[in-house]
């Protein structure tokens, strides 16, 4: 597929940048009203009139504090409450403190349907009339439950105040009467001024007045904020950096800055400073934001203008939400769904009470209570008697139960030793204890690409020289090897040890100086870059403006040209051991529609030389005929694109001194030019890059993290749809894209401009077609077969999606109100199919622009900020209704990461924001697999079982009680006895279940992986639902009554071996009770896929532990004690000491069982899922050899397929160079000290901070 143009900054709103992040949702009204006069249409207002003047919405006032406590920059919080609206430094992202936890932490779960019902119980349960169990039954439970949620809920906070207080506690330097002193950052506020070392982080948005570098430069790297960890260059202004050097000057500083308010926008900053009566224009680059870290500046002064939550990093963070599963969701309607058949059962109960009473009960002498109580207020207090009978259909230890597994869960998430890093001593970390089971249901992922996907680590790789290729493994003679070992640089005292290359015969080349163009290229490498130097400590330290530019430098120092120092106009290096200082004439550099950077030299021999690097789609239409080797070069760029390497071509000009003088003169035009400079001074560019020689071509690698492609691979196995949202540039991204196979050579890539053609198609064929509101059904957007791909940039998402401000919103909306009419009368203008005509037009165009990425196999998103980020993963939550997960490691995905129904930090080169802000993390990006297929799915799997079975045991317990009433008058008795009841969930029946939600796997984690599509029931939702609920109250309906009936027909007319009738209400309820115990542990063994000794103990202890406590219960000797709580006396030894009742027990048992048995076996052997084949394989499995399943496959050369080159190029940013040829930078000419260390350290690009 061909590139691409480039669409214009400054065209119209159809054709956004997309090299710019766009920030476009917090405007001033006054650039909404200049945007929208000009955007929504060209008709003439009704009325003309001049704009008011917009006021800056901020004022700070320097080494001033009361300033901001002034009336008029209070805001009233409550009533008559007021306080400034200027925030304070300290941050919260606690949720509760001592006052509030426990009215919030009970209100969070009196949400949840089932405590508030329990709630309501326990007051019935304490009005003597209709109480027909004690109350402490339900109280104890509930405080438990309740507790429970509770501490784990404080443990979670405690951790979030521990971060919290750790960053607000950070030091720093203030100006305070006349002199720095150090304070926490908690105490900083609005005016105050500040000083900053190097590799502090920086505690505010503040405005940069000096530095101890030369023109108060200073150096950030901003990855907290954006993800890029090279460094970027601040300024402060000249007025300050001159006259606020000093502490006593800094003192004395009283100037006004005047900006905009507080907003999201990382790529804007508009304000004033008057000072001394002038004014002083300020933006961005003289700003240092929060979040940034101050690197390779001394020290460095600031004055605070946004503070704490004011801040843009704050602005972008998002909101911290409460997370629920879909099970929680389900067990909620659940809840609703048994309380209305309670209620329903309960009512029914109660009308055949009345009725009971009415023709029997009330003319039966013996039932006479002495009551006065009519036959309808009887069935009203049998009503509510129902109710906390039929309570145990839904049991509170259920949830006391979800929370037990649940923390299980994640305790095995952080002891599982294949998800430990150990490179940095870095555990797997489940920070929450309710989501584990949504692992397994996870429908799309949303992935940050740098330090998530990458390693944030350049490395030069290959290089094609004069048509010949180096970087495999080779001896000195140039003869191929199937394994190399690494170069030997110890030649080169000024070689970087961690550089890695096996290709021998390229040193042999450099050393002997044979071949003049191997010289050539490695000597432009050396010169024709932007990167600054400066000496630390007898070191040089080298700042690139990419990292990419940093590698290739460092490449060129390894094979023996050294940048040694540059001036303003000079650039000196090590040419194999010999110095040369070149003067520097020219330096065109990069830029997003250039794609190549140019530097013109002067040799010490007069000799005038153009040295060019860039995309070969630039280069190409650049090069002479006369260039050689233009068809090998690229061949090898093919091959390079091919293994996903980020490719530049090389390329060098002789210049005679009239051409250079000639073309200096309309230089020196151009770059005063006031009007249209950057388009005068690329055409001027063009002038003089032209007629190129090829060289050769570099190769980079972007490392990808270690398993990003198997990762990949196997998560679409499992269906799960992966997007990459980034801020980086869209060539870069797209570049990983192909190296982790997001992206293959078979996808057909839609970008933006296609996207926004496809959508406004649909929008207008939904304006003509007045039917189209009503219309259900969706067409699809790829009729074409063959898989598609979507890459689109923040500046064309923003004009898809509409997403703009509210206010600007409201305003377009209202002007197209005003000229309804004018619209109306021009007929024969069509509407603008660019703009929504109300929201239901804007909510389609972004359901449209959903289903498209949905219908792709891979979609990228870059250049997009973090408040993108989460809009993208909330529209996918809205208008799929899907489960999704984020992943990344800054601060820039801390939104994306909250908005995620999982979110997951990477620990990595980025900081802790984005691990804090998460629900797990961990440190390599191929963890995720094992996380959703093996711990995800086997949650998923545990707790629904879990789930399926409690409710079945318990409708299976509570609905004898229903039978019962049938032959108790409805009288609201129990078909067993109190203590039963009482311990039929906590002791009987539970441990059994427990286990299994804890440790059954239906295959192992080896089988789990290498099936994923395994993971398909949980995206489905198939093991959990109401059909499964139906199911489980049938099964539940069945079971009642086989234990109820078969035991009441046994005990119909029969007679004991010792001639007694073993027919009393006793020895019903034992046997009705002994048979349901036995049955309920048997289910749970049928339902049991892995078979520990822990297994087997539990449901065989749960029998004998009932059994056990029933004699003990019965016996005389407890009813001596307490006669009026223990009634049932002798009952248990009695009933079981009849060998009929035991056949009775096994009867029941049998009836109850079987059916299951034989209904599972059917439908395993009929209807057999993914998981049954695999487990009947599973020993075959185990068994088989799985090498080849890991080998990596290499991906092959395809002629003809889709090229990916130079992106590079094409993601380079602006480099240093108007700071170069200022001067700005230099403070004098630097000598090359010949007592320089024998190693120059070449600054990292990120730390592990």
């Amino acid at each position: 597929m061909n590139s691409r143009s480039r669409a214009d900054s400054q065209g119209s709103l159809d054709e956004p940048d997309d090299e710019v992040m766009p920030y476009s949702d917090d405007e001033t009204d006054a650039e909404l009203e200049d945007e929208l006069d000009q955007s929504v249409d060209q008709l003439p207002e009704p009325e003309t009139r001049p704009a008011p003047a917009v006021e800056a919405g901020w004022s700070v006032r320097a080494n001033d504090r009361e300033y901001c406590k002034r009336p008029e920059f209070q805001k009233k919080v409550f009533l008559c409450i007021k306080k400034s609206r200027y925030s304070g430094n300290a941050i919260k992202t606690y949720k509760y403190n001592v006052l509030t936890f426990l009215p919030l932490n009970l209100y969070e779960q009196f949400k949840r349907a089932a405590n508030l019902y329990f709630l309501c119980l326990l007051v019935l349960q304490i009005i003597p009339q209709i109480s027909t169990l004690p109350w402490y039954t339900t109280l104890v439970p509930l405080v438990l439950v309740l507790g429970i949620t509770a501490i784990k809920d404080l443990v979670d906070d405690l951790a979030r105040h521990r971060m919290d207080k750790e960053i607000n506690n950070r030091k720093c330097d203030v100006l305070l009467n006349g002199r720095f002193v150090e304070t926490r950052w908690m105490n900083l506020q609005v005016g105050d001024v500040v000083r900053l070392h190097k590799n502090d982080f920086i505690p505010a948005d503040i405005m940069l007045l000096s530095t101890s570098n030369p023109n108060s430069l200073c150096y950030v790297e901003t990855a907290e904020l954006d993800g890029e960890t090279n460094l970027k260059f601040k300024m402060g202004l000249k007025v300050t950096d001159e006259r606020l050097q000093e502490e006593q000057q800094l003192s004395q500083f009283n100037a006004l800055v005047m900006c905009e308010e507080p907003n999201n926008r990382l790529d804007k900053f508009v304000g004033t400073m008057i000072w001394e009566s002038q004014s002083y224009a300020l933006d961005l680059d003289n700003m240092l934001l929060r979040g940034c870290k101050v690197r390779n500046t001394d020290i460095c002064h600031g004055l605070v203008i946004f503070a704490g939550n004011d801040t843009k990093i704050m602005r972008n963070g998002g909101k911290t939400r409460f997370k629920r599963t879909r099970i929680d969701k389900l067990m909620n309607y659940m809840v609703y769904t048994i309380f209305v058949l309670l209620v329903l059962l309960c009512a029914g109960l109660a009308i055949g009470h009345t009725y009971w009473y009415e023709s029997i009960g009330s003319k039966a002498w013996y039932l006479i209570d002495g009551l006065d109580y009519t036959s309808s207020y009887r069935g009203f207090l049998s009503f509510w008697g129902y109710i906390i009978i039929l309570n145990t259909m839904v049991p509170i230890s259920l949830y006391v139960s979800v929370e037990v597994i649940r923390l299980g869960q994640s305790k095995f998430i952080n002891w599982d030793l294949q998800m430990y890093y150990a490179d940095k001593d870095t555990p797997a970390k489940s920070r929450t204890t309710t989501l584990n089971e949504q692992l397994g249901q996870i429908e799309y992922i949303f992935s940050d690409k740098t330090g998530t996907l990458t390693q944030n680590i350049m490395a030069f790789k290959k290089c094609t020289i004069s048509g010949r290729t180096y970087g495999e493994p080779t001896t000195a003679d140039g003869v191929s090897l199937d394994r190399g070992k690494p170069v030997d640089f110890s030649w080169n005292k000024y070689a970087d040890r961690k550089f890695q290359f096996e290709d021998h015969f390229l040193i042999s080349c450099i050393r002997s100086k044979k071949d003049p163009q191997v010289l050539e290229f490695f000597k432009l490498l050396s010169l024709c870059h932007t990167v600054m130097v400066e000496e630390k400590e007898g070191e040089l330290v080298y700042q690139a403006a990419s990292p990419d530019e940093g590698a290739l430098v460092t490449a060129a120092r390894n094979f023996g040209f050294v940048f040694l120092s540059r001036t303003q106009d000079t650039i000196t290096i090590q040419e194999m051991d010999k110095p040369q200082t070149y003067t520097m004439l020219a330096l065109l550099d990069f830029n997003s529609d250039r794609k190549r950077m140019s530097i013109i030299l002067k040799f010490p021999d007069g000799r005038i030389r153009l040295y060019c690097k860039g995309a070969d789609t630039v280069i190409y239409q650049r090069l002479s005929p006369q260039s050689k080797n233009k068809e090998n070069t690229q061949e090898a760029l093919d091959i390079f694109a091919n293994e996903t390497l980020r490719t530049l071509c090389l390329c060098y000009k002789d210049i005679s001194q009239e051409e250079f003088d000639r073309w200096s003169r309309k230089h020196q035009t151009a770059a005063v030019s006031m009007v249209d400079r950057e388009r005068e001074l690329d055409e001027v560019y063009e002038e003089i890059e032209k007629d190129l020689l090829l060289i050769g071509a570099t190769a980079i690698e972007d490392k990808l993290q270690d398993g990003v492609p198997e990762t990949i691979a196997k998560l679409a196995k499992a269906d799960i749809k992966i997007w990459v949202l980034t801020g980086d540039k869209k060539e870069t991204a797209e570049n990983i894209g192909y190296s982790c196979q997001l992206l293959t050579d078979d996808m057909k890539i839609h970008y933006g401009e296609d996207v926004n053609v496809q959508l406004r198609n649909r929008q207008t064929q939904r304006r003509t077609d007045p039917q189209s509101r009503n219309k259900k059904q969706k067409e699809s957007f790829f009729n074409e077969p063959g898989k598609n791909a979507l890459i689109i940039t923040g500046g064309w998402l923003n004009e898809i999606l509409y997403e703009k401000k509210k206010k600007r919103r409201r305003l377009r909306l209202k002007k197209l109100r005003l000229r309804q009419n004018n619209q109306q009368s021009s007929s024969s203008t069509a509407p603008d199919s660019s703009q929504p005509v109300d929201d239901w037009e804007k909510e389609k165009r972004q359901e449209d622009f959903v289903d498209m990425a949905c219908e792709c196999s891979a979609v990228i998103c870059c250049r997009v900020t973090p408040k993108q980020k989460a809009n993208v993963v909330s529209l996918v939550k809205k208008y799929k209704k899907a489960v999704t997960l984020s992943i990344g490691d800054g601060a820039n995905d801390v939104n994306m990461i909250k908005t995620a129904d999982i979110g997951v930090g990477i620990s990595g080169q980025e900081g802790m924001q984005a691990v804090m802000s998460s629900d797990y993390a961990f440190a390599q990006f191929c963890f995720l697999q094992r996380l959703l297929l093996v711990h995800g799915r086997w949650s998923y799997i545990r707790m629904c079982k879990f789930l399926r079975y409690f409710f079945y045991k318990n409708f299976a317990f509570t609905l004898v009680h229903f039978w019962f009433s049938f032959f108790n008058g409805f009288s609201a008795q129990t078909a067993y006895e109190d203590w039963f009841i009482t311990l039929y969930n906590v002791c009987y029946s539970s441990l059994p279940v427990l286990l299994v939600g804890l440790l059954d796997q239906d295959v192992n984690d080896k089988l789990s992986l290498r099936f994923p599509k395994l993971y398909l029931p949980g995206q489905q939702g198939a093991l959990f639902n109401y059909r499964n609920f139906f199911i489980s109250l049938f099964h539940g309906i069945f079971t009642s009554l086989m234990i109820f009936f078969i035991p009441y027909g046994a005990f119909l007319q029969t007679m004991g071996q010792d001639g007694e009738a073993p027919s009393d209400y006793q020895s019903f309820a034992v046997v009705a009770a002994s048979s349901l115990i036995i049955t309920v542990n048997l289910q749970i063994s049928l339902n049991t896929s892995y078979w520990t000794f822990v297994n087997f103990f539990a449901v065989l202890g749960s029998i004998a532990l009932y059994f056990g406590i029933m004699f003990d219960i019965h016996s005389a000797g407890i009813h001596v004690i307490f006669p009026n709580t223990f009634t049932f006396t002798g009952a248990a030894s009695n009933a079981l000491r009849q060998p009929y009742l035991w056949l009775t027990i096994i009867l029941t048992v049998g009836v109850c069982l079987l059916p299951v048995i034989c209904i599972q076996f059917l439908y395993q052997t009929i209807y057999p899922s993914v998981g049954d084949k695999v487990q009947r394989n599973r020993k075959k499995y185990e068994l088989e050899d799985e090498e080849d399943e890991r080998k990596k496959r290499k991906p092959t050369f395809q002629r003809g397929g889709r090229s990916r080159r130079s992106a590079y190029a094409f993601s380079h940013s602006r480099g240093y160079a108007d700071l170069i040829a200022s001067g700005r930078s230099i403070r004098q000419r630097p000598r090359v000290r010949p007592e320089l260390r024998d190693s120059i350290r070449e600054v990292p690009h990120a730390e592990n901070i």
